[in-house]
C-alpha cells in the first residue's frame, strides 16, 4: 500500500467501456474506489465519438459518489488522441488515462497539452506503462511532473511486447513489475497492478491480487464488476490486521522511553509502528470512503 500522505483508496480501479450507456449507469452502483471510463481498447472506432461523450458527461455529473472517475483516451499518434484529450480536460474528471507512455518527455508534453485545454488543477495524469521502453525508463517517467498521480500496469500489452506468456504466479512480468514498484514508491505516486483476464476464474484472480498486494500494488485495474469484492477485500488491512495495528502502537506508546519495546513475542521498532500506522490510516480511509 501506498505510504505517502493523504491516502485515497484505489483498491479497486475497473475499466469501463463508454460506448456502454447502461454499463455507464450500472457504474454509479458498484463498491467501486475508481472507474476509467474507455475510450481506448474497449470502443470500436466507430463508436469513438460517442464513447467521449459519454464519458465526458459522466464524469461532469457528480452521479459517481466518491468514486474516482477517470478517462482513458486513445494514445498519442492516434487520429483520435488530440479531441479525446482536449474533451476530457474539458470535462475535468479525476484523472486521465494515457496508454503507452514511454518517457518522461511524453508526460512532460502531455501535462503542457492538458495545461493548454485548461484542465482543472485536480485532473491529475495516469501513465499507462505498457512497453519494455517504458519499463526502462519507469523512473524517469514516475519523477517528471508533480501532475503524475498513478501509474497503471497494462500487463497484456507488455506480455505481448516481451514476447512472454500468461502464467500463474506471472515469473515473466516479475522484473517489470518490481521496477515500476520502485520508481513509484520512490517518487511517492500511486500504483495499479494489471488486469486479470479469465473472469470465470475466481481462485486465479484472488491469487494474482493477493500477489499484488503482498508486493505492494495500491489495488488492480478490473475488467468485470464481479471481481470488485474480491479485490476490495485482498487490497484492504484485514481485521485481525487493523487489531494488531492498534495494538502494536499502544505498546510502543506505552513503552515511550523504555528502549525495548516488545509486542506479542516481536521486538518492536520505529519503523514497525510507522508500518502499523499506515494500516490503521488506510483501514480509516477505506471507511470513511463508505
Amino acid at each position: 500500500m501506498s505510504t505517502a500522505t493523504g491516502y485515497r483508496p484505489r483498491r479497486s480501479v475497473l475499466y469501463m467501456p463508454s460506448s456502454n450507456e447502461r454499463a455507464l449507469e450500472k457504474a454509479k452502483t458498484l463498491p467501486v474506489d475508481g472507474l476509467i471510463l474507455d475510450l481506448e481498447d474497449a470502443v470500436a472506432p466507430d463508436h469513438k465519438t460517442t464513447a467521449r461523450d459519454n464519458a465526458c458527461a459522466a464524469a461532469r455529473s457528480g452521479e459517481y459518489g466518491q468514486r474516482e472517475v477517470t478517462i482513458r483516451i486513445n494514445a498519442s499518434g492516434t487520429q483520435w488522441h488530440d479531441d479525446d484529450l482536449a474533451a476530457a480536460c474539458a470535462a475535468g474528471p479525476d484523472g486521465i488515462v494515457v496508454p503507452k507512455v514511454d518517457s518522461a518527455q511524453e508526460v512532460l508534453g502531455l501535462v503542457a497539452a492538458m495545461e493548454r485545454h485548461g484542465a482543472p488543477e485536480h485532473t491529475r495524469l495516469w501513465a499507462m506503462i505498457e512497453s519494455p521502453a517504458a519499463v526502462l525508463c519507469v523512473g524517469e517517467i514516475a519523477a517528471s511532473s508533480p501532475r503524475l498521480a498513478a501509474l497503471v500496469i497494462g500487463t497484456n500489452d507488455l506480455v505481448k511486447e516481451l514476447g512472454a506468456r500468461h502464467v500463474p504466479g506471472r515469473q515473466p512480468l516479475l522484473t517489470s513489475l518490481s521496477l515500476a514498484l520502485l520508481a513509484a514508491r520512490r517518487s511517492g505516486v500511486a500504483i495499479l497492478d494489471g488486469v486479470y483476464n479469465d473472469v470465470t476464474d475466481l481462485d486465479g484472480f484472488v491469487a494474482e491480487c493477493r500477489q499484488g498486494a503482498d508486493m505492494g500494488f495500491d489495488g488492480k485495474t478490473l475488467i468485470h464488476p464481479g471481481q470488485v469484492g474480491p479485490c476490495n477485500e485482498v487490497f484492504a488491512p484485514s481485521p485481525a490486521e487493523i487489531e494488531d495495528a492498534h495494538a502494536l502502537v499502544a505498546a510502543w506508546d506505552a513503552g515511550a522511553g523504555s528502549g525495548v519495546v516488545t509486542h506479542r513475542g516481536r521486538m518492536v521498532e520505529h519503523l514497525h509502528v510507522e508500518i502499523a500506522r499506515q494500516v490503521i490510516a488506510t483501514a480509516q480511509a477505506i471507511s470513511d470512503r463508505g
